[in-house]
């Protein structure tokens, strides 16, 4: 996304802004061409929707619902999606097959460097297989837009002990909180996945993917989101999750899918618990999405990559 500021008099802005809407779009023919090889369908869902994310750490933007519907859990809002994920999810119900979507996604974040209230997501589902295949695949199509990077994967906990020096999985929340004080000026408090968030952004996150594509995987259990719990090698339970860093900055995050409505309604429910003790306004949960969900979704690994991060790096 380019937007335009100022003057500029010289007509270097001009020059510029061609320049990178003509390297944008060379990049989003080589994503489709990668997936056409693929065989894999390109689709196209809605930007509004009827129920907010549930999910503590992203809040939508909404609009006002001209025309109301007369039914349960309907409200006077229209919510800006989030990212695709939902709405392609009921594709794969009804038997699309892989699928993947370059979409406009909504966000209420300050906008920075990295963030931005609207972005784009390029987003698939991979039919079969789990994440150790959606990887490969990342990785493929990754080096036919930036080049060929070496390639590390390293577990969540293998990356905590290595770079904040404490193990997410057995070290108390007060013994988070002292390493997260050792490190980074906080004065506020909070449960045990805010100061996990802390270490990893400030003592983790800098020292991944440097010069190379650094995948983590295997996340705690309640950071599982949407993706299917499993055991490490250790018989810790996990989060079938991975995300991708290039040079200290997240560029994707990819799920095994969890698909028991009975089990989703119960995270949804659990991250409404979350959202209330953050004083965040509880969210409907999606019903359509839950009764989709009963009629049966394939196995499926998901990936969302920021397409205006990834940007960064051509």
């Amino acid at each position: 996304m380019i937007a335009q500021t100022g003057s500029d008099p010289a007509g270097l802005t001009s020059v510029t802004a061609y320049k990178q809407l003509e390297k944008r779009a060379r990049v989003l023919s080589l994503i489709r061409q990668f997936f056409v090889e693929k065989q894999v369908l390109e689709v196209e869902t809605p930007l509004l929707g009827r129920y907010p994310v549930t999910d503590p750490q992203l809040d939508n933007l909404r609009v006002e619902n001209p025309f109301p519907l007369n039914i349960t859990n309907a409200t006077d809002w229209l919510y800006l999606q989030t990212s695709p994920e939902v709405a392609m999810k009921k594709l794969l119900v009804l038997g699309s097959g892989s699928i993947y979507q370059l979409a406009k996604a909504f966000r209420q974040d300050a906008p920075g460097r990295l963030h931005s209230v609207e972005f784009t997501l390029l987003e698939w589902y991979r039919v079969g297989g789990g994440i150790e295949e959606l990887i490969d695949d990342l990785t493929n199509l990754l080096e036919k837009i930036i080049g060929p990077l070496p390639v590390e994967k390293i577990s969540y906990r293998e990356a905590f002990i290595q770079y904040a020096g404490i193990d997410p999985f057995t070290a108390t929340i007060v013994e988070l909180k002292n390493q997260a004080k050792k490190h980074i000026d906080v004065s506020f408090d909070g449960d045990r996945d805010i100061w996990l968030d802390l270490l990893l952004t400030h003592l983790v996150e800098p020292k991944l993917g440097v010069n190379r594509l650094t995948f983590i995987y295997d996340y705690p259990k309640s950071q599982a989101a949407m993706a299917k719990l499993s055991k490490d090698k250790d018989g810790y339970e996990v989060a079938k999750r991975f995300e991708l860093y290039v040079n200290g900055v997240e560029l994707a995050n990819g799920y095994h899918e969890l698909t028991d409505p009975v089990e989703l309604a119960q995270r949804f429910k659990i991250d409404n618990e979350r959202r209330q003790s953050l004083g965040k306004p509880v969210c409907n949960l999606d019903v359509d999405f839950l009764a989709a969900l009963e009629t049966g979704m394939p196995d499926c690994s998901g990936v969302a990559v920021g397409l205006d991060r990834l940007m960064l790096l051509v």
